[in-house]
């Protein structure tokens, strides 16, 4: 296995809890219909190691769960335009910053709830808070992939909702490779990460959070969609 980080990236991360390598995996574009057991053997089955985690990135789970939708699967209400207008773009992704992203969230987690987010969020911004909306709207929402510039394509005309029932994924993966390799179901930017599913304990995930805070898996065009975090 070539032991090799992506561009810009670094290999190794020292945090409190010792040295690690963050080792990426290099895939085929996973699609639609594709089965994630049989992806994830033909990746990582050969190469994860006792005492290794696995991190699957939400992406290609939701995309193997049918949760991908072209942009001309959707059609935005007024809501959505309206809402999308007042979302701050980044450079690291578009978040619900379009119509089809948010309408997407109106969808997943419901039009009272992202209205009460909204409308929180806007009162805490003029008080210099930030984040609120998100807090409140949830995972559901925070895990909403919209297309950028980077993006592989096809995904780059595509947005991608949270996977469903990481947790499940997480512990069934697990079971597939068949060693004593911890596994986890991870959203990690370049502004943050969450841990959306794992075989970890709370503590674990914790951890896991720092060792891949820097995002080393990238947030562009690497095909990189799983890695091995290994003590160095």
């Amino acid at each position: 296995m070539n032991e090799a980080p992506n561009d810009g990236k670094v290999l190794s991360v020292t945090t409190d809890a010792g040295t690690f390598k963050r080792i990426p995996i290099r895939t085929r574009v996973v699609m639609p219909g594709d089965d994630l057991d049989a992806f994830v053997t033909e990746y990582a089955g050969e190469v994860v190691e006792p005492g290794d985690t696995l991190f699957v990135t939400e992406k290609i789970v939701a995309i193997t769960q049918g949760r991908s939708y072209t942009l001309d699967e959707i059609e935005p209400r007024s809501l959505a335009r309206l809402l999308s207008k007042y979302v701050v773009k980044t450079p690291y992704g578009i978040g619900l910053g379009m119509p089809e992203t948010m309408e997407m969230a109106l969808r997943e987690c419901g039009t009272p709830r992202i209205l009460f987010a909204a409308a929180v969020s806007a009162v805490t911004k003029l008080f210099g808070r930030r984040g609120d909306f998100y807090r409140i709207a949830g995972d559901k929402a925070r895990a909403i992939d919209g297309p950028t510039d980077g993006t592989i394509p096809p995904y780059d005309r595509a947005v991608v909702l949270g996977p469903t029932e990481p947790d499940a994924v997480a512990a069934r993966l697990k079971e597939l490779l068949g060693t004593p390799a911890a596994v986890a179901v991870v959203d990690i930017n370049d502004i943050g990460g969450n841990i959306l599913g794992s075989t970890l304990d709370k503590a674990g995930e914790q951890q896991l959070v720092r060792i891949l805070s820097d995002n080393p898996l990238g947030q562009g065009r690497q095909s990189t969609p799983m890695g091995i975090i290994r003590p160095a």
